[in-house]
Order: C-alpha cells, then structure tokens, then sequence
C-alpha cells in the first residue's frame, strides 16, 4: 500500500483524520468526566481537543514523503520435537 505523495491530502487521510479527531474527542471527555467526578460534557472543550488532534493529524501527513507499506510475513511456526518414548518395563521379567 502507498500513502499520499509529499505535500498532498487524499480521502483516505480525510477519513483517518476524521477518526483521529473522535477519538481525541473521546479521550478528552473521558479525562473531562474523571477530573470533575460527575459525567459533564463541555462541548467547547471537546471540539478544540477534536479539532487540534485531527488537524495535527492532517498535518503531520501532509508533511511526510510517500512510502510504500509492506505487510510483515508472519515467522514460519517452529516444528515442536516429538516426545521420546519411554522404554516399557515388563514387571514379570524383572529380576
């Protein structure tokens, strides 16, 4: 997969933007509600926290030079070593 060339935006930025932007919304009215104690929701608060994280976001992609990604092989498993056999003991042929 390649990502966006030098100095351009595609959708597919858009859109990880958009997500980056709820979750960063999400996270600051968490760390919101457990400073206060109670459930509150400042929205001016949380729009800023969504707005910086998706445009840092969007920057930050705007900036990079393309690269090509390329998903990591999984190892191959290791063969697991069979179990050696116990020798059998006949207790009528004990000594």
């Amino acid at each position: 997969m390649k990502t966006s060339p030098l100095f351009r935006l595609d959708l597919r930025d858009a859109a990880k933007g958009l997500i980056v932007a709820v979750g960063g919304a999400v996270i600051t009215l968490i760390e919101n509600s457990i400073s206060a104690g109670t459930f509150q929701l400042d929205w001016k608060k949380i729009g800023m926290a969504a707005l910086a994280a998706g445009l840092a976001y969007l920057i930050k992609n705007f900036f990079t030079p393309s690269q090509v990604v390329t998903p990591v092989p999984s190892p191959a498993p290791t063969p697991t070593p069979a179990p050696t056999p116990v020798p059998a003991t006949d207790p009528v042929a004990a000594p």
